[in-house]
């Protein structure tokens, strides 16, 4: 994918790795489109990229998410790239986390992407992507996050199938696979408290990475132990 031109819906763009990311594809000459939850918020992220639509979504509603892929579509006469950049997560013992948690992380972490990349499927042709942040945690689970943990091995689990269905179409599915993360995400949790945690790694130099990995058609971006990101071309 030539970046240049490309129009991109980054979904989740108010947030602070939704920022970083569509700033980089700003900088790289795509077209971005940001789709956010507070309206607010949205119209101050969008003055940074004039010209650029916004669209809302709520990820409790995954309609919205489709409406917010088709009204980004008409705005840009068209989509290239669809990247959700947004989550939430909760920390505690497994016996002590409710049901009500356990179903928000999944309806926020799973059931809201794929939405956006149902509908992505739809106006997206050959030489497209779709992009998805998971985590370290969809491979190697932690304790005191077991349903955060399951979400987003959940959501990196329907990529890897859903790859395998889009690829002859020439669609290619990327999973963004870092550590640990400089964003503060981890301090706003919807319940639990965060255990400690290592330094975080530069968000910048992740998205960097996410924007390399587009124009290489790669299928994964992931961070070394020392925090450096990775490109593979192909998943393993």
């Amino acid at each position: 994918m030539n970046l240049d031109g490309a129009r991109v819906l980054v979904a989740g763009a108010t947030g602070v790795l939704g920022g970083a990311l569509t700033a980089e594809l700003g900088a790289r000459g795509a077209r971005p489109a940001l789709a956010g939850r507070d309206p607010a918020r949205l119209a101050s992220a969008a003055r940074a990229h004039p010209g650029a639509p916004t669209v809302t979504f709520d990820a409790y509603d995954p309609a919205s998410c489709a409406r917010a892929v088709d009204g980004a579509a008409k705005e840009l006469g068209g989509l290239d790239a669809v990247v959700t950049a947004f989550g939430s997560v909760a920390f505690g013992p497994a016996a002590e986390v409710g049901d009500e948690i356990a179903e928000h992380l999944t309806a926020v972490n799973v059931l809201a992407p794929t939405a956006f990349f149902r509908a992505a499927f739809t106006v997206l042709g050959p030489g497209s992507a779709i992009a998805a942040f998971t985590g370290v945690v969809a491979r190697r689970p932690q304790a005191g996050m077991a349903d955060y943990s399951a979400s987003k091995a959940a959501l990196s689990t329907w990529l890897d199938a859903a790859r395998r269905e889009v690829r002859t179409g020439g669609i290619t599915v990327l999973e963004i696979r870092p550590g640990h993360l400089d964003t503060g995400f981890a301090d706003r949790p919807v319940a639990g408290t965060a255990p400690p945690l290592p330094a975080g790694g530069d968000a910048h130099r992740v998205v960097a990475a996410v924007a390399d990995a587009l124009e290489a058609d790669a299928e994964l971006v992931r961070t070394d132990p020392d925090g450096t990101p990775v490109v593979e071309r192909r998943t393993r």
